[in-house]
């Protein structure tokens, strides 16, 4: 053994100078390797200084060997700070699963059916309506199926075809007009048949204009119109047999073709290939419906000559607004279409009471389907001018939050039924026409205040109700004229905004009750204060995100209401065109509530040229963000908001979203960092991965456009 003793600069070191020959071979290099590694971390290497050595007090290992720093005793090092004390993890008990309790409802939600029918049989007045109410439940059972059915992209297409159908309020006009007994009955007829009119006309337009912008350059030609052939002779076989006199059935028959036809219209938007198919048949169906009744009425000819010049007129109005319609004014436009059909039905319903010999001696069933049409067109009216207002940026999106909000709601409610019980008592008519102005006047204030006290955020699932609310005032306009082709269609109609509602508000994770009673918040929303997000957003600009775009390989777009409102569709499409052309794989992801009705954004990207085969649905598209390199957000706030999954807090906590933060890189397009329609901040603003790019959407994707084509 031999003791090593050198001396530098007045410090000595003292040590064996064979200690690697006392270690293993293997354990001897490491050792060695170690030491020289250390020493070196702290001389000249690291300081690229020489003669510099660094001390680093921080690192322990350098720390528990140091024995003296300039003649202070540095030794031993200070003890590490005891580890964190170990948080007491309470056991999670597995989560027990009632498999019973579905059954349990189930049978509940059967037994309740099963009675509430067997109930209707028991207080039947007579066969006529046990048959109508046949046909009610019948055709929601059809109605609930074919409207489910529906594609998601061509919810527009729906609402506009639902609309136009529900114009066969008509029918209920013409029989005011056949059956007048005053001028007053007259009057209410004429209006009930030419809004009517116009409902069917613009709507049908609306639709075909829809259909067409869904067209694809490659897809083979069409030939629909041969199914006029077939249309014009059925029309003429069933105008012919009625005028003999001698088929009393054949009406029936008619009106039942009319019913299937319109059934057969909704039910052909099942897809892109049917979907025209589908606007020609609702279109066959309403024309017969009118002709099977003016057969069944057999009206004068200067009846029906006024029938027929009222409807031209409508029809004139009609085709002028649905040929002016564009994608960005679908909502307001439907929703003032709603209205017309709310008109219709309470001026049926009114002018039905009015022709009556003797309004005390109607039937309850009677009574009430006048009440019903009456009050629930009148609640359509006003509701459907209030969210045209604001769509259309008439009045201020904001609800209306009146402190008496409920109570109001409450006392209207009370007095519209009030109204109906003086109605069903069968009183002489003064008191009559009284309690039916009455009901008209409190359900309309109702519709309107209800309406105003909802925000913008909620006009989607607004839309919906009051397209569901023009099909049941057409039900109790069939209860009340028994017309089954009224009750089948009303039915059809009413099942269809029923179930676009659950569609919106599934969507959203709203209850339906708390949209129609103005209130705000999802399902999972709690009481709590929202989490506050702290960060800084960081922007970018037009030359950084098109090499963004072209150095990527996958991308998907997510439009919202901002790209409708600057219209820049058709920029957006160049865009596309070019990267797909650099062989970029381009999608576009579409959330249920994107716009401010079902599938506008759909008929927006339809109407710029996209493909649709590349426009996908949020349960399609989600979970690919993952493996996507840049998702690029266009005018879309709250369906991309993630405080909905991560704040439980949030206005819109467990609301479903794209969750276009787990791709790579994001880019949000807008005007401003302004909070969206929700008025709920978006966290996805300030993610590492997320950059801004600020400007008018139509100005901003012209110059992507334009600066994706000249790299590419």
């Amino acid at each position: 053994m031999y003791l090593f003793i050198f001396e530098l600069v007045g410090v000595t070191c003292i040590g064996y100078t064979d200690l690697p020959s006392r270690l293993p071979t293997t354990s001897s290099s490491l050792f060695s390797n170690n030491i020289s590694k250390f020493l070196l971390s702290a001389g000249p290497q690291t300081t690229k200084e020489k003669s510099y050595y660094y001390v680093d007090h921080e690192d322990d290992a350098v720390r528990g060997m140091l024995v003296l720093e300039k003649g202070e005793m540095m030794w031993p090092a200070p003890a590490p700070p005891p580890p964190p004390p170990k948080k007491e993890t309470k056991e999670v008990e597995p989560e027990v699963i009632d498999y019973r309790a579905p059954y349990v409802q189930g049978a509940k939600t059967a037994g309740y059916l099963a009675s509430s029918v067997l109930a209707f049989g028991a207080i039947a007045p007579n066969p006529v309506f046990s048959s109508m109410f046949t046909t009610f439940a019948l055709s929601n059972v059809i109605g609930v199926q074919v409207v489910l059915g529906v594609s998601h992209a061509l919810h527009s297409p729906l609402m506009a075809v639902t609309n136009a159908i529900s114009g066969t309020t008509a029918l209920g006009g013409m029989h005011l007009l056949a059956h007048s007994q005053s001028a007053t009955a007259t009057m209410l007829g004429a209006a009930a048949t030419t809004l009517s009119t116009v409902n069917i006309v613009g709507g049908f337009v609306i639709t075909s204009k829809m259909l067409d912008m869904f067209k694809r350059p490659t897809d083979p030609p069409e030939y629909y119109h041969l199914y006029g052939i077939p249309a014009a002779g059925a029309i003429g076989v069933y105008g012919i047999g009625s005028m003999s006199g001698k088929f009393p059935e054949l009406d029936s028959a008619a009106a039942t073709l009319s019913g299937l036809l319109c059934i057969g219209g909704i039910g052909g938007l099942a897809s892109q290939t049917t979907a025209r198919l589908g606007a020609v048949s609702g279109q066959t169906g309403v024309a017969l419906g009118v002709a099977s009744t003016l057969g069944h009425l057999s009206p004068s000819i200067g009846t029906t000559a006024s029938i027929a010049g009222f409807m031209g007129a409508g029809a004139a109005a009609g085709h002028y607004i649905g040929s002016r319609v564009e994608p960005t004014s679908l909502p307001q436009t439907v929703a003032a279409f709603h209205s017309l059909v709310g008109i219709a039905a309470s001026s049926a319903a009114i002018g039905d009471y009015l022709n009556a010999s003797n309004p005390a001696e109607l039937d309850k069933v009677h009574l009430a389907s006048i009440y019903l049409a009456n009050t629930i067109g009148s609640v359509t009216t006003t509701g459907s001018l209030v969210a045209f207002g604001k769509l259309d940026g008439r009045l201020p999106s904001t609800p209306m939050a009146h402190p008496a909000r409920d109570q109001i709601n409450a006392g209207l409610g009370v007095a519209t039924l009030g109204a109906g019980a003086v109605l069903m008592g069968g009183p002489e008519i003064g008191t009559g026409l009284a309690a039916l102005g009455g009901s008209l006047a409190t359900s309309g204030l109702l519709g309107w205040h209800m309406t105003a006290s909802i925000g913008g955020a909620d006009m989607p699932v607004v839309i919906t109700v009051l397209n569901s609310y023009s099909g049941w005032a057409l039900c109790a306009e069939g209860f009340m004229l028994d017309m089954p082709l009224l009750t089948t269609v009303g039915a059809l109609i009413g099942c269809s905004g029923a179930a676009l509602t659950k569609i919106m508000c599934d969507a959203m994770n709203r209850d339906i009750l708390s949209v129609i009673l103005g209130g705000y918040g999802t399902k999972n929303s709690t009481k709590g204060e929202a989490m506050k997000f702290e960060g800084e957003s960081t922007t970018t600009n037009i030359d950084d995100t098109v090499k963004l775009l072209l150095e990527s390989e996958s991308v998907i777009i997510v439009p919202g209401y901002g790209l409708a409102v600057a219209k820049g569709q058709y920029p957006l499409k160049d865009m596309v065109d070019s990267l797909v052309k650099a062989g970029k794989k381009v999608r576009f992801a579409i959330h249920p509530v994107a716009g401010r009705m079902p599938g506008q954004l759909n008929v927006l990207l339809a109407e710029a040229g996209v493909d649709y085969s590349i426009v996908e649905e949020l349960e399609e598209i989600n979970d690919d963000f993952n493996e996507t390199d840049v998702a690029l957000v266009i005018g879309a706030n709250d369906t991309v908001n993630s405080a909905a999954e991560d704040d439980p807090n949030s206005e819109i906590a467990g609301m479903p979203v794209l969750r276009v933060w787990n791709a790579k890189q994001v880019i949000v397009m807008k005007r401003s960092l302004a909070a969206g329609y929700a008025g709920v901040e978006n966290p996805v603003f300030i993610k590492d991965n997320t950059d801004m790019l600020l400007g008018d959407a139509k100005d901003t994707c012209e110059k992507l456009a334009a600066g994706v084509k000249a790299a590419a």
